[in-house]
């Protein structure tokens, strides 16, 4: 019986998210090889955060005979309840372990490691040397191979990748049951699930800082299979889940793909993919996408009109549909080959905001468009800049909803033609990029933020996450969750619903609903409405009360008392 040791080190690409609370297909494919191998594997599966806090964890990954590193940030990201690791980590956790045959696959083993927005990536060369394999194909095939091949390294492939997706089928169900050893399953994980890899603008060489193009055209899973590894993970006990990983869900199975740069959009396709998951899955709390093209959107509205509305059908609300914009200059659009022009843009966010501006049962509208921009792109000036704001300002100005404003410098890959291009404008432009965030966040982000949740409004089942001080930090499940600020100190790891009450630049002030006075925190109190510190102390002082009379007499103005009604439970 072989051991298997899988450190998940958090992925972040163009098409997939490995970063708690999400779980991306690597582990999940790692895993099923090899039980696909033998059913008797002995598998461990920890985070770098476990390994962060308990180092002796690694003991086991000393004592197994293959360790798989799954690392790599391929787009910059901003996280909350984990960090990808480093390669200095890495050299850090992992040269005193001798015995296993140590594998690093994802991003870091193809690109090398990005740290961050506007900064080249950090060779793997760094690592290369506490790794037997730097796997820059497939894992899964590498793994399975290495098995077959009774752990002879010299015997494998590591640029081996798959011909076909029903390769991985297998895999794929029989790995699922490895999310029950994820340190938040199974009330806080969601699991990324892969519908296709590939690119269909890959046929004009995809956008310039893009991976997705390098795996080629399209390569679309079976909508049974896609449908069998959800069951899979849904008997494991898996009940969120995120259909993220793909350039764009809209395409799927979509007619000409693999020769046109924009092939028409395949609604029948879509429809019986979110049903046949909806019937794997029947009481998942959470069913969202991630990224669309809007230039397929602009150019096909009827069919993705059809699209939209099977999602909304089926999904949970709160859903994002994450347009990469990248940029609304007309020079940067076309010396980088980006997939949509401002009016195209404009034309796909006007449709989402038709079709799923609704309001849901969570509180959040079913499904509207995310907006990321990329900046340090060939081409780019600080004209840039301004047409990127007049852009944004008109769709303020129109009344249009945004759920996100994603503002990014680039990562320069290797394998990509913004290699070449590299830092140059980055570094050039460093302090106009600074400068125009505040002013998106201020102008626009913000205001958009009232407009989409007004004060007041009910927000269904945020979980707390973390402490910072005073503050109890928690978020919804799902794409692109809005940080909610709870005051106070409220218990970690537990769904909350909570009332509104004031606005960060990208995150939102709310108070527990229905707050019970009686038990809840100073700084709670202090959050609501009208009431301030010193009617905080008041309420402190007199409570507990029985009636909301009992809270009337104790505040000093009447109003007050009318306006916290609706937050609040007074017996």
């Amino acid at each position: 019986m072989q051991r298997v040791f899988i450190l998940d080190g958090y992925i972040d690409e163009p098409t997939c998210l490995g970063v708690p609370p999400y779980i991306s297909p690597y582990p999940r494919y790692i895993a099923g090889a090899a039980w696909d191998f033998d059913p008797q594997t002995q598998i461990i599966y920890a985070t770098i955060d476990q390994i962060r806090n308990k180092t002796s964890l690694l003991d086991a990954a000393d004592k197994s005979d293959i360790l798989v590193v799954i690392a790599g940030m391929a787009v910059p990201g901003r996280y909350l309840s984990g960090y990808p690791v480093s390669p200095h980590e890495l050299l850090r956790y992992l040269s005193s372990i001798s015995k296993p045959i140590k594998l690093l696959c994802g991003p870091a083993a193809r690109y090398g490691f990005g740290m961050s927005g506007g900064r080249s990536v950090t060779e793997t060369q760094v690592v290369q040397h506490i790794f037997d394999i730097i796997a820059t194909g497939d894992a899964e095939l590498i793994v399975f191979n290495l098995l077959k091949n009774k752990l002879n390294k010299d015997a494998v492939d590591p640029s081996l990748c798959r011909s076909n997706p029903q390769m991985i089928q297998h895999f794929a169900v029989k790995g699922a049951r490895i999310v029950t050893q994820h340190p938040f399953f199974p009330q806080y994980l969601i699991t990324e699930i892969e519908t296709y890899r590939g690119c269909s603008r890959s046929v004009t060489g995809g956008c310039s800082f893009c991976s997705e193009p390098i795996k080629g055209a399209p390569s679309f899973r079976m909508i049974d299979e896609i449908c069998s590894e959800v069951a899979a993970l849904y008997t494991a006990g898996i009940r969120h889940l995120r259909l993220g990983n793909q350039p764009c869900i809209f395409s799927y199975m979509a007619h000409g793909a693999g020769e046109e740069e924009f092939p028409r959009p395949n609604p029948e396709a879509l429809e019986r993919l979110f049903k046949g998951v909806r019937m794997a899955a029947p009481d998942a709390r959470t069913l969202h996408i991630d990224n669309a093209n809007p230039g397929i959107i602009a150019r096909y509205p009827e069919e993705c009109k059809k699209i939209a509305k099977s999602i909304i059908r089926y999904h949970t609300p709160g859903d994002v549909a994450a347009f990469g914009v990248e940029s609304v200059d007309p020079v940067v659009i076309q010396k980088n080959n980006l997939k949509a022009t401002a009016e195209e843009v404009y034309q796909a966010i006007r449709l989402l905001n038709e079709v799923g501006s609704q309001r849901g049962a969570n509180g959040l509208p079913e499904l509207l468009p995310g907006l990321n921009f990329v900046f340090g792109l060939d081409g780019e000036t600080k004209n840039t800049f301004a047409l990127d704001y007049a852009f944004l300002k008109k769709i303020y100005d129109d009344q249009l909803l945004l759920r996100r404003i994603n503002l990014r410098q680039v990562i320069p890959l290797p394998g990509t033609r913004m290699s070449q291009t590299g830092e140059k404008n980055i570094r050039k432009h460093k302090a106009v990029f600074q400068q125009f965030k505040r002013t998106v966040r201020e102008t626009i982000e913000r205001p958009m933020l009232q407009r989409l949740l007004p004060k007041g409004t009910l927000l269904k089942g945020v979980y707390a996450e973390t402490y910072e001080g005073k503050l109890t930090f928690a978020r919804q499940l799902g794409s692109y969750p809005l940080l909610v600020g709870i005051p106070g100190l409220h218990p970690l790891h537990q769904f909350y619903d909570v009332k509104i009450v004031e606005y960060g630049y990208r995150s939102l002030t709310a108070v527990p609903f229905p707050l019970d006075v009686n038990t809840a925190p100073r700084e709670t109190l202090e959050a609501l409405p009208g009431v301030g510190k010193k009617r905080a102390i008041r309420i402190l002082a007199k409570r507990p009360f029985t009636t909301f009379t009992g809270l009337i007499n104790a505040l000093d103005d009447p109003t007050v008392a009318s306006t916290i009604k609706e937050y609040i439970q007074a017996d």
